[in-house]
Order: structure tokens, then C-alpha cells, then sequence
């Protein structure tokens, strides 16, 4: 989920999906997250988000039809196939870089907000029946993203909202 502050005063949230035929998530030397087939989401959380956000991100990415169906046309979605996600924080979706060649991330959430939304984010796939794993919120880790395709989609959910 991301905001980013358009021209206009609008905002967008933001996901950053590959389709994968395995990710994983270290914290240290050890795994804390892993799948097979499925999706890795990167997910930053800005400081507008709120719930709403979050249960239109989930819906979009269990319904994201880019797995292959019998005539090879992208048509199946990730609970068609049985595929998992793994969903990693990263704040850094929320960078605004219009200024000079030092990102800033003052538009990121203050860290106990938003790894609410993270949860709740999970939480909503999980309830959708996809298995879901996850990094550990605010922990350095090492992604293992193995795309398949490659496929990586830009979702913003709220680009149609305020035109």
C-alpha cells in the first residue's frame, strides 16, 4: 500500500506484486517466511492508508488474474492455482524522490500504525483461504524472489479516486 501525493492533492495507494515460483524472507540466517508458487507483495504503508485501503489491496491481489490458464492466456488468479504469498513490509515503497537523489520517507507511517494495516492486510488474505507468510515487520531481511515471467504488476488502488 503506498500514497503518494499526486498534483492534483489526490493520493494512491500502492503494492508491488510478482508473480513467483518461490520466495523467501531471512531475518539473520534464518527463514521466517517462505512459499512456493504464488506471490511475493511488498507492501509500504504511507501515512494516509487506513483500513479501507487495505481490505481493497487484499481483494485486488486474491483476485489478480496473471497465472496461466490451459490455453496459456493470463486468466487465473493465485487462490485458482493454490498459490501462496508472502508479504514483506517495506517502507521505502513510500519514498518520495522529486527532490534530488536522497530519497525521503517522511511520507511513510509511523511504524506501530502501520504495522497494523501490514496485519490487517495479511489477516484479510489469510481469511480469504490463501496461504499467507510473511518478514518481520521492521526487521533488515534478505528477499529471495524468484519471478516468474518475470510478471511484476504496480497496483494502485485509489488511481481513479479524486479525477
Amino acid at each position: 500500500m503506498r500514497k503518494v501525493l499526486t498534483p492534483m492533492g489526490g493520493s494512491i495507494v500502492i503494492a508491488l506484486v510478482q508473480r513467483v515460483v518461490s520466495g523467501s524472507v531471512k531475518v539473520g540466517e534464518k527463514i521466517v517466511g517462505k512459499i512456493g508458487e504464488g506471490f511475493v507483495v511488498l507492501v509500504g504503508v504511507c501515512q494516509e492508508d487506513e483500513s479501507a485501503d487495505a481490505i481493497k489491496l487484499a481483494k485486488k491481489v486474491a483476485n489478480l488474474r496473471v497465472f496461466e490458464d490451459e490455453q496459456d492466456k493470463m486468466n487465473l488468479s493465485v487462490t485458482d492455482v493454490g498459490g501462496e504469498i508472502l508479504a514483506v513490509s517495506q517502507f521505502t515503497l513510500c519514498a518520495d524522490t522529486a527532490k534530488g537523489n536522497r530519497p525521503s520517507f517522511a511520507h511513510a507511517m509511523q511504524p506501530e500504525k502501520a504495522e497494523q494495516l501490514f496485519t490487517a492486510f495479511v489477516e484479510l488474505l489469510r481469511a480469504k483461504g490463501i496461504h499467507t507468510e510473511t518478514g518481520i515487520f521492521g526487521e533488515r531481511m534478505l528477499v529471495d524472489i524468484q519471478n516468474h515471467g518475470p510478471v511484476t504488476i504496480w497496483i494502485d488502488t485509489k488511481a481513479k479516486r479524486g479525477k
